[in-house]
């Protein structure tokens, strides 16, 4: 059975958990975590957007947070989340997050698994965008995420919107010869923006102990880096994770400098100017005072 209560409720355990679990148990933060089937030791929990059920909620724990992972769709699911969890704990004064994706401002890798992205509010000639630029309100997880924002301040609500995750098992070296197993494809590849999961969990914490920093405020998140996949290919090659001082293997560092003479360019990485779009995550870690500690793609 859950505990009463719990300084943080993760619903959707899965790669974020990882990180963010160890971070509450080190720093004594309590939680609870929820997954479909309730696997190791969390609670069973499935959130149907579009049920006036309340049952599913009945079993969760009253938190001061409640970190949302799972991507929500469908219009009027989020406010549905948040008013079924209050109607069954009390009318609790609690935060919400919401994970999203920085698709939503340069239609990137991270908003692939979304529908039909539709482009008619993203300025086409802007390189650089931050959580203020002009974002795709049409796509239905970003209005999700608005409709969640909105019920701000009456309920303090935020979204986090995420950039490419790695750590773990996941790290862009294995990467190489999927995105670009061809030089015709590598020469489309442009720049990746990244945030390594320990930086996500320690974000969500920073919301969590200071929530009225974050209330009301959709933030950008990225390890303040713009990464080349070009740089990237030439260092690696397509040979993913191998010992120190190997040489890269694959054919992409060879179409790296053939693209390189074909395009003039004198060096790498290519600058954003030269990539024609790059993110700017900075605000979220001055706000917060923090900075990214897992950055240059170094575990």
């Amino acid at each position: 059975m859950p505990s009463d209560k719990v300084d943080l409720l993760i619903l959707g355990a899965g790669w974020t958990s990882t990180f963010l679990i160890p971070l509450c148990s080190e720093r004594q933060i309590s939680y609870a975590a929820t997954t479909r089937d309730g696997r190791e030791g969390t609670i069973p929990f499935i959130f149907d957007p579009e049920s006036d059920d309340t049952t599913p909620f009945s079993s969760l724990p009253h938190a001061d947070t409640v970190l949302i992972v799972f991507p929500i769709r469908i219009s009027g699911g989020s406010e549905r989340l948040v008013r079924d969890y209050q109607k069954t704990h009390n009318g609790a004064r609690t935060g919400f997050i919401q994970l999203g994706s920085t698709g939503i401002w340069d239609k990137g890798p991270t908003l692939k698994s979304d529908t039909q992205v539709h482009t008619a509010e993203i300025q086409p000639n802007t390189v650089w965008h931050d959580r203020h630029s002009p974002f795709d309100s049409s796509n239905p997880r970003a209005q999700a995420e608005t409709e969640l924002i909105t019920l701000s301040p009456d309920t303090p609500t935020t979204v986090l919107n995420l950039c490419g995750l790695w750590g773990g098992s996941r790290h862009p070296r294995n990467w190489v010869n999927r995105v670009a197993p061809t030089k015709e494809a590598l020469k489309a590849k442009g720049s990746i923006h990244l945030i390594h999961g320990l930086d996500v969990a320690r974000a969500i914490l920073a919301v969590h102990s200071q929530f009225s920093k974050a209330a009301g405020e959709r933030w950008l998140l990225t390890d303040e880096r713009v990464y080349d996949w070009w740089d990237l290919a030439s260092a690696w090659g397509s040979g993913g994770l191998s010992e120190k001082g190997e040489s890269p293997s694959g054919p992409q560092p060879g179409w790296v400098q053939e693209l390189m003479e074909e395009g003039g360019i004198k060096a790498l990485p290519r600058s954003p100017e030269q990539i024609g779009r790059a993110l700017d995550g900075r605000e979220f870690w001055r706000t917060f005072g923090l900075s990214p500690v897992k950055a240059r793609l170094e575990d």
